[in-house]
């Protein structure tokens, strides 16, 4: 314990205070903040595409990261953040939503503007990247949902500082590529840097990024427009009195790690950057694209008034069929895309709230402050809505496990300290930095067995691939045999994993049986899933090389875990 301490004394020594430390009795209480008194944002829109001579052509956009002031409530001073925009003076929290084109390229050109110090503290003795010279903050844009170029992907260890004056030991080049090949949908981009996502995230480094294809999408006849689409970001942050976000200072482990914690919380909740705000909305139906973009609480949304979700789409791609449902439970990072009739409201008002415990599912149960999102008040007079939302949405290809050509079984690992605290996660037993292991081979789909040994709900998150969970089959009695031996030898095989995954069977909601790049592995459970390494709308190659360089990773969304270091590298083969 003694040696980690010295690591920690040493790196702050040797980073020339670039952790700084803050006080954590000087917080707001969330009850002094009035809910409802802001109207909710119009994030800005940028379009990822040029017009010539009426066609959609590729366009390069330039989008740094700034610090500055945001207001995040009319009864809060303003906050110091980092945040995405074209300028300093136009960047926000979160970042420009990028409208793009189904086969039209973006590149994007994303600068770093920060200072030399954090605005957060953050643990230099979990795997972090740190810069060569000791100043600057490293970050690096991913493209959550993406199925595009390796160099483009946003590696953990491709990082770089301000001006590009150090650059990780992955990185390639600086203008990152977005073919938009793929299938309509919901993305959105974040900072991925290693051992800083949860920091940078939290400082505000966050933005939506939406695929559009009108041939495709505008005989579904869905709500669209700027008044009538909605993309709504959600996460949690708790405040000091003087506005600053507050992260904690002090890890559970403080011996071992002095700041990291296994989960970050905070009781104020923010819609598209503003603390708990308001839309009136007219009797007719508006399409809400919702993005849990929290740390690591997850949020099972329900209408106060009984209105209910109507499901069209799920992170990145459509679902097959529209379906209904009383809430809706997102992890974070995960994408509900959903459909909601504010004609079939028997009020003028109604609360958009939460229920889920912190930490999921078995954590604490939600307050006054973290179980309400926002308020919308409904005008009381109808009007005709022409939008529908058909039965049938988008058919892609059902997932057929005859076709995989690989098996692969996924564990999931949580160590503590002798005072049984978290000290870090694995995947497979092994750190971020081992040799990779797992390398599918381009064009192919697999089934991957996801072993859950761990009291959380880790929200798995593939990049490049999307997949389809086939079933969540408990393990009996797991604690007995089964988990000392996976802990010892990692081998699900030698291990008899079939004499413990014999319990009941959790059926997948229907709005959550299409094709995802995020899925909630239940603790104490084996949940199946079938990867498709290509295309699901298209039996067309990729236009560019998925073997190359830096690769891709897979990993948990818990931001908190990934950083330390629930995450694993992922390298495509021909």
């Amino acid at each position: 314990m003694e040696r980690y301490l010295l690591l920690h004394i040493l790196s702050i020594a040797l980073l020339g205070g670039l952790v700084p430390t803050w006080s954590e009795d000087k917080l707001i209480s969330p009850l002094r903040l009035e809910m409802f008194v802001d109207e909710l944002p119009d994030v800005p829109k940028i379009r990822g595409f040029d017009f010539v001579d009426g066609a959609p052509k590729p366009r390069e956009l330039k989008i740094g990261m700034y610090k500055k002031k945001w207001k995040f409530h009319r009864d809060l001073p303003p906050t110091p953040v980092f945040a995405y925009g074209t300028s300093k003076s136009h960047a926000t929290v979160p970042g420009p939503t990028i409208e793009a084109v189904h086969g039209v390229d973006t590149y994007v050109k994303w600068t770093n503007h920060l200072p030399s110090k954090h605005i957060l503290p953050w643990d230099p003795t979990i795997p972090t990247a740190i810069p060569s010279r000791k100043k600057g903050i490293p970050t690096v844009v991913h493209l959550h949902g993406n199925i595009g170029e390796p160099e483009s992907d946003g590696n953990a260890g491709s990082w770089f500082t301000r001006g590009f004056k150090d650059k990780g030991p992955k990185w390639t080049k600086k203008i990152f590529h977005y073919d938009n090949r793929q299938q309509p949908g919901n993305l959105w981009y974040h900072d991925h840097a290693k051992g800083l996502t949860r920091v940078n995230l939290l400082a505000g480094l966050i933005g939506a990024y939406v695929i559009r294809h009108p041939a495709v999408e505008s005989r579904l006849r869905l709500p669209r427009g700027d008044e009538f689409d909605r993309t709504m970001m959600v996460f949690d942050r708790s405040f000091h009195k003087d506005g600053k976000i507050f992260m904690n200072s002090t890890g559970n482990n403080p011996t071992i790690h002095p700041q990291w914690q296994p989960e970050y919380f905070g009781d104020v909740i923010i819609v598209n950057g503003k603390a708990w705000p308001r839309m009136t909305v007219r009797r007719r139906k508006y399409r809400f694209r919702i993005i849990n973009a929290s740390n690591a609480r997850f949020f099972r949304f329900f209408f106060t008034n009984g209105l209910q979700f109507i499901h069209v789409a799920s992170d990145s791609v459509y679902l097959e069929e529209s379906t209904t449902t009383n809430e809706t439970l997102l992890a974070p990072s995960e994408i509900a895309d959903v459909v909601v009739d504010f004609s079939k409201s028997n009020s003028d008002t109604t609360i958009l709230a939460n229920d889920a415990a912190y930490p999921y599912p078995t954590g604490d149960p939600v307050n006054k402050a973290n179980g309400k999102i926002m308020k919308f008040i409904i005008n009381k007079r109808p009007e005709v809505d022409t939008c529908t939302v058909p039965k049938t949405l988008i058919k892609y290809p059902s997932p057929d496990l005859s076709c995989a050509s690989q098996t692969r079984y996924i564990a999931m690992y949580e160590y503590t300290s002798d005072a049984d605290e978290p000290t870090h996660l694995y995947i497979n037993g092994r750190s971020y930095d081992a040799p990779v292991t797992e390398t599918p081979r381009v064009g192919t789909s697999e089934v991957w067995y996801v072993i859950n040994l761990t009291d959380d709900n880790h929200p798995l998150h593939i990049h490049f691939g999307l997949f389809v969970v086939i079933d969540q089959t408990e393990l009996v009695n797991p604690e007995k045999k089964f988990k000392a031996c996976m802990m010892k030898m990692n081998d699900a095989i030698k291990c008899k994993i079939g004499n413990y995954a014999r319990g009941s069977k959790l059926r997948v909601p229907a709005h959550e049986k299409g094709w995802k790049n995020v899925y909630k592995m239940r603790p104490g459970y084996v949940t199946k899933i079938l990867v498709k390494f290509a295309y699901i709308h298209t039996n067309s190659s990729y236009p560019f090389d998925p073997t190359k360089e830096p690769g891709y990773v897979y990993h948990c969304h818990i931001l908190d875990h990934e950083d330390n270091v629930m995450m694993r590298p992922l390298k495509l083969v021909k």
